[in-house]
């Protein structure tokens, strides 16, 4: 079998199982190239008991997003010539309970889109058929709302859509290199959580960042919650003050 990739529509049925039985196990957690969204890195890094800039500093990399310009972070692969994930073992994945959304919906993708003129979302899943993988002959049949579903990727689908909606308004609002420390604020603010929310708890952090209520009310509350309010004040807290710091600019010029 050849690597496949093919549409599959709801309620369409799929054959698909993954256990320690299949004989691939464990054989998608090796050569890593693991794009990790900030949801992912707040439930590793409460699940592993972890600062966020710990976290950070112990299993992942940063670099720019060659489209965006945005902050973008990577799992550090193990060491070895196999790069395999930092948390998997010969009995699995040791946090399997807070696993990435990418890890989740294999081996559907999600290909999440916006109507520029209504800015409705839309998704599609697809089916990636990869020829290492055995899990295409197991017996167990799947759709994909039940995969959803049973691999608990309502959470992550709901808060990486808000981050869907901060990279439409990068593009949109403040194209171009990023300016005014903006990089610096949007991979605190998204990934180093507990970071940002210390500075905004100092006085005069609110200030600096110009955050707006529903960011300031939510310091206290859960991370989820704070992640969520944080990424719904960005479009307009950092890319439309991006935007309007350099009109000013540009006028004094």
């Amino acid at each position: 079998m050849e690597n496949e990739i093919i549409p599959v529509e709801p309620g369409q049925h799929f054959r698909f199982a993954c256990s320690q039985r299949v004989r691939c196990f464990n054989e998608c957690c090796r050569d890593l190239n693991q794009s990790l969204t900030p949801y992912d890195v707040l439930r590793l890094k409460r699940g592993l008991g972890m600062d966020s800039g710990e976290f950070l500093a112990a299993y992942t990399r940063q670099h720019l997003g060659p489209e965006t310009g945005l902050p973008v972070v990577t799992l550090e692969p193990a060491p070895g010539p196999e790069r395999k994930c930092p948390f998997v073992t010969r009995e699995g994945c040791r946090v399997y309970e807070d696993r990435p959304a990418s890890c989740r919906t294999y081996p559907l993708v999600r290909l999440l889109s916006r109507d520029r003129a209504t800015g409705r979302m839309t998704e599609r899943y697809f089916l990636m058929r990869e020829a290492h993988c055995f899990g295409f002959a197991e017996e167990r049949m799947q759709t994909p709302e039940g995969w959803i579903e049973s691999q608990g990727i309502g959470p992550y689908n709901e808060i990486n859509d808000l981050l869907m909606g901060v990279i439409a308004a990068r593009n949109r609002l403040d194209p171009g290199p990023l300016l005014m420390g903006a990089g610096r604020l949007f991979y605190s603010a998204c990934y180093d959580i507990d970071a940002f929310r210390a500075r905004l708890r100092e006085n005069g952090g609110e200030k600096e960042f110009d955050v707006d209520s529903a960011v300031r009310n939510a310091i206290e509350c859960d991370d989820t919650v704070f992640l969520k309010a944080v990424l719904e004040w960005m479009p307009t807290g950092l890319f439309q003050r991006t935007e309007k710091m350099v009109k000013k600019a540009g006028a004094v010029r």
